[in-house]
């Protein structure tokens, strides 16, 4: 072989090289999906943490894992919102080592474009339980991305200068435990008041800071609006509805309901999306006088869907969030939501 073709040889084995490492980028084990530019997708799943009984998890958190996984391929997901009840019923028992953050996470979501970061929080469930191992399992996954109990970060979108800021909540420090299980002391309000007020300066601080965003998306484990069986957070609607509507967030992702929901009060801005079915359905609608008139736009409670979960794809003028149940991956409904600049609904 000449000089000349070994060259030519060289340089096409790197380019070749140089493709494979774009389309498959692997950092750490974290895969990297290609960027694409002008648009940031990602996938949100709450209250999908299987059961705690062998096999450990369920028919709908499978069937969500094998769709979320197909949906993130075709999306070019960059990351997943997980909102909270990662391990049902009592969380993680001992430590960061337990078997479950195997059988129920890394066993479960295994599909290569699922291998993104997961931002984590904790709901109630995890509260019954060992929070901490759940912070200490960041430091031994490489997708598991849960740092302390409340915290924010930013994402861009590819190849343009629209941000979009993330606040992630722990709303069992700020209202309590709040579930089937809960004590007379519980229920009364947070356990620990300095704590929780503590947290409530950071989320108005954190929400000062993002006035430069474009997109200001804020999640928490237990909703502000919900028509289902836990219906509103009272301390939510009390205290964090008015900071949302202060800082024109754009919108309020939560769990603790099992089912899909979106709600939006007249004349404001702020858009409540309930996404808990990550486990299991549940019907109940008995809230559905507790939420402001007319600010139910979608519910979602199908028993025969194998649960469901919400992925999104954000461009420089619109972001857009779908639900898609666990069965099929159908698309279920779609909502708009619009940069802050541009905040005028049409309901």
């Amino acid at each position: 072989m000449t000089s000349a073709r070994m060259i030519m040889t060289c340089v096409m084995t790197q380019k070749i090289f140089l493709v494979l490492v774009l389309v498959f980028k692997l950092v750490d084990g974290v895969y990297l999906p290609q960027s694409e530019d002008g648009i940031l997708s990602f996938l949100a799943l709450g209250d999908w943490g299987g059961v705690s009984f062998t096999p450990y998890t369920t028919p709908d958190e499978l069937g969500c894992a094998n769709q979320m996984g197909a949906i993130a391929k075709r999306i070019n997901s960059t990351f997943v919102l997980a909102l909270g009840d990662n391990f049902y019923d009592f969380g993680i028992r001992t430590d960061a080592h337990d078997k479950r953050f195997k059988e129920t996470f890394e066993d479960v979501f295994t599909a290569q474009s699922l291998q993104t970061p997961w931002y984590i929080i904790a709901g109630n469930h995890d509260w019954r339980g060992n929070v901490t191992a759940e912070l200490e399992y960041t430091k031994l996954s490489k997708r598991w991305t849960f740092p302390s109990l409340y915290y924010a970060f930013n994402h861009t979108i590819p190849g343009t200068k629209v941000k979009v800021a993330f606040i992630m909540l722990d709303t069992q420090v700020l209202c309590s435990i709040l579930d089937e299980f809960s004590t007379p002391e519980e229920l009364a309000g947070p356990l620990d008041k300095i704590a929780a007020e503590k947290e409530w300066q950071w989320v108005e601080e954190q929400l000062k800071a993002t006035q430069s965003a474009d997109y200001v998306i804020v999640a928490g484990h237990y909703p502000v609006w919900s028509i289902a069986e836990h219906g509103p957070t009272d301390c939510l609607v009390s205290r964090l509805r008015p900071l949302l509507i202060k800082y024109n967030v754009s919108a309020y992702f939560s769990g603790h309901d099992h089912n899909l929901q979106h709600l939006r009060e007249d004349n404001l801005t702020v858009d409540y999306f309930v996404i808990g079915a990550g486990h299991i359905i549940d019907t109940s609608e008995s809230h559905k006088d507790s939420v402001p008139h007319n600010s139910l736009k979608f519910h979602y409670a199908d028993i025969a869907g194998k649960g469901g979960f919400a992925y999104v794809q954000t461009t420089p003028k619109s972001m857009r969030l779908i639900f898609s149940d666990g069965l099929a991956g159908k698309d279920l409904y779609s909502a708009e939501i619009r940069p802050r600049s541009k905040v005028t609904r049409l309901n």
